[in-house]
């Protein structure tokens, strides 16, 4: 029996299927473990058919709280960490889960409240006077109180001036545990302040009476970080691809890409390299 020409159509089949056109073969995608103010903007969704088109990756995002988010990079669920909690991600990093952080794209950090403004904080200089105008008249503060980057940011800011809210958890200072969507939706409900980023206040579509009350002073700037999940902890992470994700979005080319990305003509993130 003769095997050479069946040799040959099988040798034939390999190699029309090694080059096929990059369209028709397996996509390859990565899993980013994400703080959710940057999937719910829309961001990711602008940015997949730039990464499709020019390096051929399907990015999947898990959007979680920035503590659960990296709780969830340590269990190797993923491949890259995007969050907004520098110490928390030097910590990744030093803890060998992390390769490299680098600062990848910024916004700011805002207090809304009704327009009415019970507490008169609209004209304070500083986010300092303005927690503790809250405080001093024990007006309705809604928390996320779920260890994400906006709860960490808020606890550092009563920090700053020497105030634990949470001795009056469930007084005047409300502990929600809940994602930054739901605790808007709880402070509109309540007519209480609270802390949000800005890119998700103005992709919030239930704004109601509310508005932004403190913004663009001194201590609220709100960094984002992106980290590649190490391979030598979580040998199944996709390190090759991550790495690649994470060139493309602090090249030009992808800092120019976060930089056009606007809702309702507002810039929502900017990058550090621009």
């Amino acid at each position: 029996m003769n095997l050479l020409p069946i040799s040959k159509a099988i040798l034939l089949l390999i190699l029309s299927l090694t080059f096929l056109p990059l369209s028709t073969q397996a996509d390859s995608s990565i899993i980013i473990q994400s703080t959710t103010s940057t999937k719910n903007s829309g961001l990711y969704t602008y940015l997949q058919p730039l990464i499709k088109e020019d390096i051929g990756l399907t990015i999947k995002v898990v959007a979680v709280g920035t503590g659960a988010a990296v709780k969830n990079a340590k269990n190797c669920d993923g491949d890259v960490l995007i969050v907004h909690a520098k110490e928390l991600e030097m910590e990744f990093v030093k803890s060998g889960y992390g390769v490299e952080r680098f600062d990848l794209m910024y916004n700011d950090f805002v207090v809304v409240g009704p327009t009415s403004d019970p507490a008169n904080i609209h004209n304070k200089t500083s986010i300092s006077d303005a927690l503790q105008t809250i405080f001093a008249g024990k007006r309705l503060f809604v928390s996320r109180g779920d260890n994400s980057g906006t709860h960490i940011k808020e606890l550092e800011l009563w920090d700053n001036i020497d105030i634990d809210p949470t001795l009056w958890s469930g007084t005047w200072y409300r502990e929600l545990g809940s994602g930054m969507g739901a605790t808007l939706n709880s402070a509109i409900a309540m007519g209480a302040y609270t802390l949000t980023d800005r890119a998700t206040w103005i992709s919030f579509s239930n704004k109601a009476d509310f508005e932004i009350l403190v913004q663009e002073l001194p201590n609220l700037r709100n960094q984002y970080g992106i980290t590649l999940i190490n391979k030598d902890k979580c040998p199944t992470s996709r390190s090759v691809e991550g790495q690649k994700f994470i060139d493309w979005l602090l090249s030009n080319k992808g800092q120019d890409a976060i930089k056009s990305f606007k809702v309702s003509g507002q810039q929502l993130f900017f990058p550090n390299g621009k």
